[in-house]
């Protein structure tokens, strides 16, 4: 089984869009069975709702969510995940710090999937859930090709 766990700064945009996006590549693929996919943030306000505008990108796609709040990544998450993959930056910075470097090489940043080595913008800040949706579905496409290769 595949583990992959997707991460943000706050739980609320962009890791729970990516952790919903896979899970419906992952159905439509029908391999369900073969994967476990969750999300969390280095720094959410835990229990706070997935953004509204994320919940509208997901229906305007027709991705099937479950509603939930946002979760902490901790330390204990590292050896649990085969990817950890963040969002930005900033979020893969946070993740060594957290878990005191990458020795088994798991974090990766989203984009990298897609030989783009560059951010996911935040829609919290941007108010664009369209462009983080398509970033969010063009690398969870890319990393669902790269497992399915291995």
């Amino acid at each position: 089984m595949t583990k992959i766990m997707f991460v943000c700064f706050g739980n609320i945009c962009r890791s729970p869009m990516a952790e919903f996006v896979m899970k419906h590549l992952v159905r439509k693929a029908g391999l369900e069975k073969n994967f476990l996919i969750e999300s969390a943030g280095c720094y959410p306000s835990v229990g706070t709702p997935v953004a509204e505008g994320t919940v509208r990108e997901l229906r305007k796609h027709a991705v099937e969510f479950t509603r939930r709040t946002s979760k902490r990544l901790l330390d204990r998450d590292y050896p649990r995940f085969d990817y950890i993959v963040g969002m930005d930056r900033s979020n893969v910075r946070s993740m060594e710090e957290l878990f005191g470097g990458d020795p088994d090489k798991k974090i990766f940043l989203l984009m990298d999937f897609a030989g783009e080595h560059r951010d996911v913008d935040d829609p919290w800040y941007t108010e664009d859930y369209a462009t983080t949706y398509r970033d969010v579905l063009t690398g969870c496409e890319a990393l669902l090709e790269k497992i399915s290769r291995a």
